[in-house]
């Protein structure tokens, strides 16, 4: 069975940061793509940043670029969002996602992300 488990998730005010961990089990994730995907309330699901496990390549949305870093654990199968000079803005629900193919492309097409974890939830003061 596939299992995505997020954690790290919390309250911050603007400014600060938060390290989010996704571990994933049950499946072989080698040289497949993992993304963050958050989903902000009223929002829709939106692609964070994206790491193709092969080669460490990423991907990111460019209202994250340069706040947010992607990157995998020694292990491979653990993967990190590291968030700093948040915003109330990044406020969401934060899921880890994997899909079963390379990034390429289509690194934030969420309906290429097969698995999903169960969201870990970042609050963001003002």
């Amino acid at each position: 069975q596939v299992r995505l488990v997020e954690s790290g998730g919390g309250s911050v005010q603007a400014g600060g940061s938060l390290r989010l961990s996704c571990v994933a089990s049950g499946y072989p994730w080698n040289n497949k793509c993992m993304a963050w995907v958050r989903q902000a309330p009223g929002k829709e699901r939106e692609a964070v940043a994206s790491i193709y496990t092969a080669f460490g390549t990423t991907y990111y949305a460019d209202s994250m670029r340069g706040r947010f870093t992607i990157s995998q654990g020694n292990a491979k199968n653990t993967m990190y969002l590291q968030m700093n000079s948040l915003k109330p803005e990044d406020t969401a629900v934060y899921y880890c996602a994997l899909a079963e193919t390379s990034c390429g492309s289509s690194w934030s097409d969420l309906t290429a992300f097969v698995y999903w974890g169960q969201g870990t939830q970042v609050t963001v003061s003002s």
